[in-house]
């Protein structure tokens, strides 16, 4: 081989390795979070500052939060998870694929009973209550009584005030949050139970009533990083629990837990 074409391998190496270096860290910036249906809004809106004052993208995928967390048992590629229960958290724990020192419970939140905006009903939550009697022969939307975090707190909820035997067939049961949310706001039930945040981003309902806190446990949402999260995850984990994160949280009706940073 003449050294002249020898010459022109090297270079074309050299290009080649140059470009998968500059290629790398691109790749190595962007942060995978996985999150509970009822961020959706609020998590978008945190990823957009974040991407802004960083300039490293924020990829989000939001579902039921046990879907979620099987999802992260299946698969590879998650860097972050926030659950809706401890519950869906404490399934990744158990299996080692979350980096436990970085757990901690970073959002409350409070479980309400919507109707469409237009509807006139009004109802107090308290125990013996009759919530049968006001569906008026329609269905009560909620989240799957069985696997999501929001269906769990709600049939708890129902069952300690005494109403959920004579609801408990009457169930129109979403796949998260936000669908059970929509079945009330496109008028398909007549009376939903929903996070209090996902009531306020959704002009088509209101909310007739809270639910007492003591009627269900503490709807609180667990965050990690998982256990082979890339090195950029710790800083947007950060992010999040910082002041202008926290100040998003609040607007949107959650409530900040621990200390910002």
């Amino acid at each position: 081989m003449c050294p002249r074409s020898l010459l022109r391998i090297l270079l074309g190496l050299l290009l080649l390795f140059a470009t998968a270096a500059k290629a790398a860290p691109a790749r190595d910036q962007s942060v995978t979070v996985l999150a509970a249906a009822s961020l959706t809004d609020v998590l978008q809106d945190i990823g957009k500052s974040y991407e802004a004052a960083r300039g490293r993208k924020v990829v989000f995928s939001f579902a039921a939060s046990m879907t979620l967390a099987k999802q992260i048992e299946a698969s590879t590629g998650a860097d972050l998870f926030i659950s809706a229960d401890a519950e869906s958290m404490d399934y990744l724990d158990q299996k080692r694929l979350i980096a436990r020192s970085t757990r901690q419970n970073l959002l409350g939140n409070s479980l309400v009973l919507i109707a469409p905006a237009g509807a006139r009903t009004t109802l107090a939550i308290v125990p013996g209550f009759n919530l049968a009697a006001a569906l008026n022969g329609g269905r009560l939307a909620v989240a799957n009584t069985d696997s999501v975090p929001a269906g769990r707190y709600a049939r708890t909820a129902l069952m300690k005030l005494g109403a959920w035997e004579a609801v408990k067939s009457r169930l129109a049961e979403g796949e998260d949050v936000r669908a059970t949310l929509a079945y009330v706001a496109r008028g398909e039930a007549p009376l939903g139970v929903v996070y209090a945040t996902d009531a306020k981003v959704e002009p088509r309902v209101r909310i007739i009533a809270t639910f007492p806190p003591d009627s269900h446990p503490a709807i609180v949402y667990p965050v990690a990083l998982t256990a082979d999260a890339n090195a950029q995850a710790p800083d947007f984990l950060d992010y999040l629990k910082g002041a202008e994160a926290r100040a998003k949280f609040s607007r949107a009706g959650f409530i900040p837990l621990g200390a910002s940073r």
